[in-house]
């Protein structure tokens, strides 16, 4: 294979993209609002619902659903992301031939890749300040700190868009997406969603503390329950890493494919 030198991005050219995107989402709020469909769902049914039943989580001494909903909102904020830049960008770059068009154009395949990026971060942030309000509606806010949810999303949403991007990349057809699901969904369930490390054997710790959704939960859950810690720099920084190393492979795959 040969090497493609990725070519620079700027902010200017990155924002255009980023601009684009935004004239085709305001015509309707409808994917926005779907985002948010799901994470209720799990509020409501699993949250709430199973919370009934719970009561208060051995260890942390709070209700179920206050447990619960901080690590749905990082979800929310991961498959926000996640989703954009996986199906939507497989779909303008295989289907709709979008970036066949851009690239004639000042723009590079960075500023697109980038571009990308920021839109889903921005959509994540979005989806993350609804849910949020929900929360605080439905009074399962105990602590102020956890305003600092909303920069955990931007963490979050960067990791996950990236690491969607890079992904999508490797991707031939629509039926690939369903080996996707057989990473996130499990992950979904077993980073700390619905109950926490503790209930794991030992042994078993260190494969769901190796998760990108388990330090997600973490940066959101802690400052949401009260707890402020130096320790949250951990999934700070591996979120950083992670969402880093996957825009590099991204834009190297996405320059080779394009520009060959």
């Amino acid at each position: 294979m040969t090497t493609v030198a990725a070519p620079a991005w700027t902010r200017r050219r990155t924002l255009a993209l980023v601009e684009r995107n935004f004239m085709v989402y305001r015509r309707s709020i409808t994917p926005l609002l779907n985002a948010l469909v799901e994470p209720i769902l799990y509020l409501l049914s699993i949250g709430v619902g199973v919370g009934l039943l719970v009561g208060t989580v051995p260890g942390v001494d709070v209700p179920y659903a206050v447990y619960v909903a901080p690590a749905i909102l990082a979800t929310t904020a991961m498959n926000t992301a996640f989703n954009q830049t996986s199906f939507g960008v497989f779909t303008r770059m295989k289907i709709e031939k979008t970036y066949d068009a851009i690239l004639p154009t000042p723009l590079s395949v960075t500023d697109i890749a980038v571009g990308e990026v920021t839109s889903a971060m921005i959509n994540a942030l979005l989806t993350s300040i609804g849910f949020l309000t929900l929360m605080a509606v439905g009074g399962l806010v105990t602590s102020a700190w956890v305003l600092l949810a909303l920069p955990a999303s931007v963490l979050i949403s960067y990791a996950f868009a990236a690491a969607g991007l890079a992904v999508t990349t490797y991707l031939r057809d629509f039926p690939d997406f369903q080996y996707i699901q057989l990473f996130m969904l499990p992950m979904f369930l077993f980073a700390t969603t619905f109950y926490p490390l503790s209930v794991y054997p030992e042994a078993v710790q260190p494969l769901i503390r190796a998760l990108p959704l388990y330090h997600s939960i973490e940066l959101v859950r802690e400052p949401a329950l009260g707890h402020l810690s130096w320790d949250l720099l951990i999934p700070a920084f591996y979120l950083i890493a992670f969402g880093s190393i996957a825009m590099y492979v991204a834009v190297r795959r996405m320059t080779w494919a394009m520009l060959r």
